[in-house]
């Protein structure tokens, strides 16, 4: 029997693509972020799909997890690179994918490096690889620009509305990794820095997610918590997307409230820990019997 990818993963993988081609194009200096992140959100539904966690926009020395807050008037900068990373789900199948623009021209090396791991990687996946060996071949490339792969970060198995299944690719070669399997999805997720190759947490936390801690609350923290829980599910979510009607409601109070109470988490933003520039290349695969099936190629 053939193994093949499900028609919704197919769906979201042309979703995600399609996505981030088309707001790469508005990535220019003093661009707004929030205008980047909801216009990426809008389109993901616009064209079928819903966000599986929210855009991250992520400049110079930020790693990850870095979406606009409600409110946002941060722009791009004039100089340094921009990663833009997205996520798109069809009936629970999600597509990752991201890409890093060169906003000045002059950390070309960076693209370059992560762009060309993502490939080797992908073409050296074939079913029975050690996810290890995945990382070897990305830590190879890498250095070859003279650059330093992220060590701990790592590219992730997906699930239907799993966004991190449990088995990880690393970026680095490690020993005694489980291997691929057929009938699995993979985000490849190269980074590369002129630093030390290792990510920290910063103080600031934009992105959320729900725990699954069953816990019954009181009052407006209880709808709250029963709001995210229906609206989300087990994905991310932006506190920017996080609204009341009502004025006497302090949305950031009962964030925190909900966190003391461990039924939601934060995703701090993380940066390069001698905040020096890092590009981040990602694609969805899935794992057919002839091999690799990329489904956030962009055309």
């Amino acid at each position: 029997m053939v193994v093949s990818p499900n028609p919704a993963a197919i769906k979201s993988g042309k979703i995600a693509a399609k996505v981030l081609k088309e707001i790469s194009e508005m990535v220019e200096p003093k661009a707004r972020i929030i205008k980047i992140c909801s216009t990426a959100e809008k389109k993901i539904r616009e064209y079928g799909g819903i966000p599986a966690f929210p855009c991250n926009v992520s400049i110079n020395h930020i790693a990850a997890h870095s979406t606009s807050p409600k409110g946002d008037k941060s722009e791009v900068p004039e100089f340094g690179v921009v990663k833009l990373d997205i996520g798109v789900h069809v009936d629970g199948y999600i597509a990752d994918t991201a890409l890093t623009v060169d906003i000045d021209g002059t950390l070309e090396g960076f693209v370059a490096a992560t762009e060309d791991a993502l490939s080797e990687a992908i073409s050296t996946i074939t079913p029975g690889i050690a996810l290890g060996e995945i990382g070897a071949s990305i830590e190879r490339v890498i250095k070859e620009y003279g650059l330093r792969p992220i060590s701990n970060l790592s590219g992730h198995n997906l699930k239907r509305y799993n966004l991190h299944a449990g088995k990880q690719v690393p970026n680095v070669k490690r020993r005694g990794t489980p291997k691929v399997e057929v009938g699995e999805y993979y985000a490849i997720e190269p980074f590369a820095t002129s630093g030390i190759g290792t990510v920290i947490d910063s103080d600031f936390v934009y992105i959320f997610a729900n725990t699954g801690l069953e816990k019954t609350l009181e009052g407006t923290t209880e709808k709250l918590r029963k709001y995210l829980r229906e609206q989300y599910g087990p994905l991310p979510y932006a506190s920017r997307w996080i609204g009341t009607a009502s004025k006497d409601v302090d949305i950031v109070s009962e964030i925190r409230e909900l966190i003391n109470e461990k039924v939601i988490r934060g995703y701090p933003m993380q940066i390069e820990k001698k905040a020096r520039p890092i590009s981040q290349a990602e694609h969805t695969i899935f794992i057919s019997e002839d091999g690799p099936v990329v489904l956030t190629e962009r055309t």
